[in-house]
């Protein structure tokens, strides 16, 4: 069994109308946050979180985006002008990362989703609770295990 945490694929994505295009590095295999917040759950909007080093905006999609904040406004959420679609935004629980919607990634890259369900009409309470904030943490391979002790002569 191996230690070293899964090998990270080159996703690609974006908006309805294809002017807004992306790339993200992540497991083949994800999770996927199910949010009950106002703007989520009006949305339908079901995301997986990378850090920011691992999300690239395709330079000529830079036109085309617009931003919307509420409450705190430490939430981004980014989305094309053109269509209104949010392929992807800055979430409240990960400003260190980049929520992708899922249904906005191209077909063939992802193997697997678990889906997880986030309390955003109660998010203070739940946060605290969640582990989400680590999403957004590159992940590093495990420590090897030790060595088996020596065999007596």
């Amino acid at each position: 069994m191996s230690s070293e945490a899964p090998a990270d694929v080159v996703h690609s994505g974006g908006c309805h109308c294809r002017r807004v295009r992306w790339t993200a590095e992540a497991p083949a295999s994800v999770v996927a946050w199910i949010c009950n917040c106002s703007d989520c759950s009006m949305r339908g909007n079901t995301h997986f979180v990378v850090p920011t080093a691992r999300f690239a905006l395709d330079p000529a999609a830079a036109g085309f985006l617009t931003t919307y904040t509420f409450g705190t406004h430490k939430a981004k959420h980014t989305f094309c002008k053109a269509c209104g679609i949010t392929s992807f935004y800055t979430p409240r629980a990960n400003p260190d990362g980049v929520a992708i919607t899922v249904a906005c990634v191209d077909p063939g890259t992802l193997s697997h989703v678990e889906y997880r369900h986030a309390d955003g009409r109660n998010w203070e309470k739940w946060f605290a609770g969640s582990g989400i904030s680590g999403f957004s943490k590159p992940q590093e391979a495990a420590p090897a295990p030790p060595p088996p002790p020596a065999a007596a002569e």
